[in-house]
């Protein structure tokens, strides 16, 4: 099945044509995000396969449908760059990549928080200067501290398993509990609670409307002072990731000028770590995402079940 893959990078191409050789699905490879103005490189096109910058709204949706698209595959789990009841309305399906390596982030979340409580990354820079000072690069001892997890699915009871064996008390907090996340010995509270008692809070939550921006000002004004907070979540969450980060991250931008004046000031702050959405990026994750994503165009074409088929689609 003919398919355009929007937002392609070169890992893209390279594990994405690996992972269709025995499918043979025609692949077409477009460098640009998809928006309205990109959305007429798929004319011809069956399927779409698309990245969590791509644009796809309820317009793009109408331009692809208006082409014959009939197929929104992500190569992601989170799917809220897609119009999931606009695509339904079209008549178009719209599938995810629901499980890949839950080890990638987890493992990436607790480098973020070593990185950030050990001073690492100001370090690092200090001595390449040949500052070997060790004011101001102090941290504290993990164990013994207590860490708050929002969101207690795959990746949030990973990272609490590795926090348990660090010698840490895990808090929780999941609209969904899960008894295997008591199991492994943590402990679920009030959103409230594990605000004011959490040395280090870590999100790992979708973005939705009850999440959205449930790290602001009221509620950091019941965090402790110096605990660390880890983002490897979505961006509109609160640092892996950043909600404004589509015209910025997955590009070079190291030769322009960035008139992001909030990513300017986050990164120029010595107690921030910001990388650029990179947590999921491992050979197993990635391998896994291409994997399901040409089972999910494979299905579609032979008109079998969605196994990944987005909620409300």
């Amino acid at each position: 099945m003919k398919t355009a893959v929007f937002s392609a990078r070169r890992y893209d191409q390279s594990l994405l044509s690996e992972a269709n050789r025995a499918a043979g699905h025609e692949l077409l490879f477009i460098q640009d995000r998809l928006t309205p103005e990109t959305a007429a490189l798929a004319r011809g096109c069956t399927a779409v396969c698309v990245f969590v910058n791509d644009c796809v709204d309820a317009e793009v949706l109408q331009l692809l449908a208006d082409q014959g698209t009939r197929l929104v595959a992500t190569r992601s789990t989170g799917y809220n760059h897609i119009d999931a009841a606009a695509a339904q309305r079209l008549g178009m399906a719209v599938v995810r990549v629901s499980d890949y390596s839950p080890h990638s982030v987890a493992e990436f979340a607790v480098g973020l928080l070593l990185a950030v409580n050990r001073k690492i990354a100001r370090a690092s820079m200090r001595t390449r200067e040949g500052n070997f000072e060790l004011e101001g690069l102090m941290g504290f001892d993990l164990h013994g501290k207590t860490v708050g997890v929002i969101g207690t699915g795959k990746i949030g009871s990973i990272f609490a398993r590795i926090m348990l064996g660090f010698g840490c008390t895990v808090l929780g907090h999941d609209k969904h509990p899960d008894p295997a996340f008591e199991q492994l010995g943590g402990r679920y509270v009030p959103v409230h609670e594990l605000l004011a008692g959490s040395d280090v809070i870590s999100l790992h939550c979708p973005l939705t409307e009850e999440t959205h921006h449930i790290v602001d000002a009221a509620s950091l004004s019941h965090v402790k002072r110096g605990a660390i907070l880890v983002n490897t979540s979505r961006g509109g969450l609160a640092i892996d990731v950043y909600e404004q980060e589509a015209s910025l991250f997955f590009q070079d931008l190291s030769s322009t000028i960035i008139t992001d004046d909030v990513i300017q000031r986050l990164v120029s702050f010595p107690n921030v770590i910001v990388t650029g959405h990179q947590a999921f990026f491992t050979v197993e994750a990635i391998g896994q995402i291409m994997a399901t994503t040409v089972d999910s165009i494979t299905a579609f074409e032979r008109g079998a079940p969605l196994l990944n088929r987005v909620p409300g689609n």
